[in-house]
Parts: structure tokens; sequence; C-alpha cells
């Protein structure tokens, strides 16, 4: 299915309705269903092939060149001419999701598309090392194609994880692993779940009914909690992050689970390792993926968080493609940030909420000096870095010198610059630079007479 994002600005209500009405800046569109499952599976480096069902519309062409770009193998795909490529369309205003607008059909697939599915799954297990079966209801995961496809999986002695939907469980019956959230598994039992005795009774009378081997069970902010027949529930706690937008948070959950135990890992340390991801993708806005250096560092227990927001010169144009790809808007600001204060904080956090990524540009130790005279910088360049990570308005750090501005700009060609508002618009370094290359300066409204050498000043006249 193909995730369709508009956003915009919400500045006043509807004369017509009691309705926000959004001025529209920008759209994009991305992979969703399993085509995000795939996505992030590509991303961490694993080999997919993928089978399903799309329409014979442009939205199902834009589908194949996205999945095709990523180099997924969509021999399995089929077109089914009076069926609709799903569409989700999220109306986003100031980061925050407004409206969803879903135009699809959830008609079971046709006999034939059931056949060509088959035919292409038989073709390829005897080489995957693992199957997702990613069910969103929408026609194609019926009763016939998952019994026919656990036989073949079973035949080929391969592990298989279903990401379920509806009341039925009993339909999964055969695979190895099935991964409901609380909701889902509340309904599916009858249990209603409203604490950890309930959630281990709903969890066990799945186990029970459903001829699976293993259960996990999701419970957002809560982590997750795995069952498995005659052991006790294994429980993964979450790691406490600021949610933005869950959409898609299920798909990293079964591609992280899959990639880790195909790569021979215990169910329990692929879950541990999901569970993880899950958190990552979460704190981003939009159907998202995790990296692995972004896994990495979230799993590395004496790493400084803080500091893994800093990219090197080298690294920063690889970065910026990505975040280009993916549409992102960025918002740069620079400065020597020593010392910091109020204002910086109200110029970061202001900065942040122009766009969708802020990049904040440091000078280095000896450009500071140069700029702020002798005894600068008071914090090395590299307690700088860890400070400004530290942030949740920072989405990475890099370090310059002063004659390296320009080339900054031209790197990441940013959305927007930022400086405080004590700057004179046609004064600030870079201006002229930004707005040929596309973007604007926006000067930020921050706290009057507080600067870092005014603090330092005051401290050193004070002994």
């Amino acid at each position: 299915m193909v995730d369709e994002y508009l956003w915009g600005n919400v500045d006043r209500i509807s004369p017509e309705a009691p309705v926000q009405i959004v001025s529209v800046k920008e759209e994009n569109s991305t992979l969703g269903g399993s085509g995000n499952v795939a996505n992030n599976l590509i991303e961490l480096g694993a080999k997919v092939s993928l089978a399903g069902v799309i329409g014979s519309d442009r939205y199902g062409r834009l589908l194949l060149a996205k999945l095709n770009k990523l180099g997924v193998n969509t021999d399995g795909i089929v077109k089914e001419p009076e069926r609709p490529t799903t569409r989700k369309t999220r109306i986003i205003a100031d980061n925050q999701q407004v409206l969803r607008i879903d135009r699809e059909t959830k008609k079971d697939i046709s006999r034939q598309t059931h056949d060509v599915i088959l035919n292409y799954i038989e073709s390829v297990i005897s080489d995957v090392d693992l199957v997702l079966i990613s069910d969103y209801g929408k026609g194609l995961i019926t009763d016939a194609l998952l019994s026919s496809l656990t036989s073949v999986i079973k035949k080929h002695k391969k592990i298989s994880i279903a990401d379920p939907k509806g009341r039925n469980f009993l339909k999964y019956s055969g695979v190895s692993l099935l991964t409901p959230n609380k909701k889902e598994a509340a309904i599916a039992s009858g249990i209603e779940i409203v604490d950890e005795s309930t959630l281990i009774k709903a969890g066990n009378r799945i186990l029970k009914t459903v001829k699976i081997e293993k259960l996990l069970i999701t419970c957002g902010k809560n982590g997750m909690v795995l069952f498995e027949h005659n052991k006790n529930p294994y429980y993964i706690s979450a790691q406490a992050r600021q949610v933005f937008d869950v959409s898609g948070a299920g798909d990293t959950v079964i591609a992280v689970l899959g990639l880790v135990v195909a790569s021979g890992a215990s169910f329990a340390k692929a879950a541990f390792i999901a569970n993880a991801a899950a958190g990552i993708v979460v704190s981003k806005v939009g159907t998202s993926t995790v990296s692995k250096n972004e896994l990495l560092l979230a799993l590395s227990p004496v790493c400084d968080h803080a500091s893994t927001k800093h990219i090197s010169f080298s690294e920063l144009p690889a970065v910026i493609q990505k975040l280009k790809a993916d549409n992102k808007k960025i918002v740069l600001t620079n400065g020597c940030f020593d010392l910091l204060h109020s204002g910086h904080i109200m110029l970061l956090s202001a900065s942040k909420k122009l766009g969708d990524v802020l990049v904040v540009a440091i000078d280095d130790d000896k450009s500071v000096s140069k700029l702020k005279g002798p005894g600068r910088p008071i914090i090395g360049e590299k307690e700088r870095i860890s400070i400004l990570g530290a942030l949740d308005s920072v989405d990475y750090v890099v370090v310059f010198s002063s004659k390296q501005l320009n080339k900054i700009i031209e790197i990441i060609r940013p959305d927007i610059l930022t400086k405080g508002g004590n700057y004179i618009f046609e004064d600030v370094m870079g201006r002229e630079l930004v707005e040929r290359c596309g973007g604007r300066v926006a000067l930020v409204p921050v706290t009057k007479n507080v600067s870092s050498s005014s603090i330092i000043d005051n401290i050193r006249k004070g002994g």
C-alpha cells in the first residue's frame, strides 16, 4: 500500500464548517504495508522477495518503481485490474496528524491471484531463510492462502512470523510466531486486557487455542511479552522515548524480528532488538525505517547517545542525500554554542519546529578562539557536541571551521537557515547562498541581553 503524506500549517478554522483549514506546503509518498516491511529489511542489509497484490493504477506503478529502486524482487507482486491500490493519505499540520483518508478494498483476492502468489512462493522458498506474513486485512491473506502457505513453509522447514489482523487467529495455525498488539490479543482471546494478569491470561489462551509455537504481544510504551509453551512469559521493557508517530511501528517490529531470527538469534533476543527498533521509529514523524547505526547505538549499554548525533564533514553529504530522498524539510543553524544558555535553547527549539530535521553546525575550537578571543572556547568542541546532542530538538551536529560555512550550505542546501533575532537580516552570513539554493533565512526571537560572552565576563568579574 501507499502511505501518502500532505504536510502543511493550520492558521484558521473554516467558515463553512467547524474544521481546521490545512494549507498544504509539501506532499510525498512512501512504501506502506508489506512494502514498509521490505523497506525496513533493505535498510538493515537484507535481501527481500516480495509477494502481494496491487491495482493496475498509477499508485501500483509508483509502488513497483519504489520497490525496484530498493532492489526488492517484485516478481511475486500481482496486478488485479479491478482492485485499487490501497492508499492511506495522512494530513499533517505542524508535525501533528489531523486526518487520515483511506482508499481501498477489502475484497478477497481472486483464485487466479492466489495460485500465482503460491506458485511464486514455492519457486523461491528454498532460497529464503524466513517468511514474514504481513496481514493488513485487505483481502490478500485469506484462510485458503494461509493454509497453503503454511503447508509450503513446513514442507521446506522454514520459520514463519505473522503480524495478524482480525478476530480469527485460528487461521494463523502453523506459523512459528504470531505478533499481535495488546488490543488485537484482547479481541482474539475474548479477554479484556487491563493489567498484567489479564495480559498473561489472554496470551496463554491464544497460545493454547492457536497452533503456533510462540506468541509475542506488543504493548506500546510498556514493551513486549513473549509467550512460549512450558515457559514463563518473557518481558521486554521499552526504552522511554518521545512518541511522534506510531505509523509503521508494527512493520518495523516484524521486519527486525524476522531478520534477527533469520540471522540465527533466539526469538527472545530478536524480540529485545525489535523492541529497540520500534522505540526508534515512533520517535520519527511519518512511516519511517531504522538504520543499522541507529539500532546499534540504541542497543549499546555504554554508548553516549547524545554524541551519536555527531556526523563528520565527510559523512554529511550521504546523510543529507538520504534526508532529501525522504522529502525531509531541513533546518540549519550555526554558531559557537560555547557555554549553552537560555537563548540557545530558545533558538534550537524554535528552529526544530520550522522543519523535520535540525542540523546544528558548530565552529571548531580554532574558529571559536579566532572569533571570540583568547581563552575561548570555555567548553571544547567534543563537550559541545555532547551537550547539543542531548537536546531533543537537535537531530545532527557537525563541526566546521568558519571558512567552511558556504561549503556546509552547499552540501545541506537547507530549506531554512535560522539565526537569533539579535542579528540583522541582511548581515546573516550565508544568507544569499541559502536563497540561491532555494531556501530562506528566519530570525528567531530569543532572550535579550543573554550571551555566552556576557555570562563568562560576569563570572570573571565575580572572581
